[in-house]
């Protein structure tokens, strides 16, 4: 017949009194007072029916049956610590945390981010936006996205891969159009309310209003007016409620122009010199359910196409110099 165990509060009391050697320390570790712990362990002695301490004026000892039971019940416990943990850790990796910044999240990723939870059910997403760069140990972050310059210089520790190139495109609502009855040359665009992303505002080398008049042969433009924003989505959002016409992240643009919500008047696009990059700490890139994530944005970037040019658009894709 199998002899019946004592209780596991009880076992767990001791063996942590033992570690310590110290009833008082072992309380703490378990939250509980010192006295129900002195309690739990002088049940585990009557239902043994021998003494585990010594107990002395300036602490506690272990008796000959303590010594002996210790070795057994700590690896016990280290075990089950450690099951615990790699089931915890089993949990962890289950999640998949991306940064991204906040209108690449709104406009482009989070509308397809549900066929990647479809395809990859063991994967559960969470989406952190922002615009600064993260520290992938400290703020627990797996991968994440970045509009960088195609340059560089990129940090030596971590994993890069371009995903995209960044094009800006002047872009507006077609209720405005209709209302302002078209527009026939790029000056027009000049006496229409201008919209500004200011998402990525101090970075010298991105081109402005200023730079796509240039390329499109239009002097004289006061590009100091008009509604700025500090959020790419917040400006598509406006332009697409009609509140005039933006410069806008073609690839953030790209859904809207697809649905008709928006339209591109003219086709002259400005390079930027920058592009959308999949990033992640260099060596994590093999990790599943990282490589998942990497391979998927990859499929979906190859499904995009140009989008539809606009009947009666004008002008021609042009480079600003640089």
């Amino acid at each position: 017949m199998t002899a019946s165990l004592p209780p596991f509060n009880a076992l767990r009391a001791f063996e942590t009194a033992a570690r310590h050697l110290s009833f008082s320390r072992a309380a703490e570790e378990l939250n509980v007072t010192a006295s129900a712990l002195s309690h739990q362990v002088k049940g585990l002695e009557d239902f043994l029916g021998m003494k585990l301490f010594h107990r002395r004026a300036r602490g506690i000892e272990l008796t000959e049956a303590g010594r002996l039971l210790y070795p057994g019940l700590s690896a016990g416990f280290a075990q089950i610590r450690q099951a615990v943990a790699a089931l915890a850790r089993a949990s962890q990796d289950r999640v998949l945390v991306i940064s991204a910044p906040p209108g690449f999240t709104a406009k482009w990723l989070a509308p397809r981010l549900y066929r990647f939870l479809m395809g990859n059910p063991e994967i559960d997403a969470r989406i952190t936006a922002g615009l600064n760069f993260v520290n992938f140990e400290r703020d627990g972050v797996d991968v994440a996205v970045r509009n960088l310059a195609s340059s560089g210089p990129f940090a030596s520790d971590l994993y890069f891969e371009k995903l995209a190139d960044v094009a800006l495109l002047p872009v507006c609502s077609p209720r405005l159009l209709e209302q302002l009855g078209g527009v026939r040359s790029p000056a027009d665009l000049a006496r229409m309310a201008l919209i500004h992303d200011d998402s990525l505002v101090g970075r010298a080398d991105l081109p402005t209003w200023s730079d796509w008049f240039a390329a499109a042969g239009v002097t004289g433009a006061d590009v100091r007016r008009g509604l700025r924003f500090n959020s790419a989505d917040h400006a598509l959002e406006a332009t697409i409620e009609g509140a005039g016409v933006l410069l806008a992240h073609k690839l953030l643009a790209l859904d809207d122009l697809r649905s008709g919500r928006l339209v591109a008047p003219f086709t002259i696009e400005l390079p930027t010199g920058r592009a959308f990059y999949f990033v992640c700490p260099k060596g994590t890139e093999s990790r599943p359910k990282v490589k998942a994530f990497h391979d998927w944005l990859l499929q979906e970037f190859r499904r995009l196409e140009p989008a539809a040019r606009p009947a009666g658009s004008l002008g021609r894709r042009s480079k600003v110099p640089r």
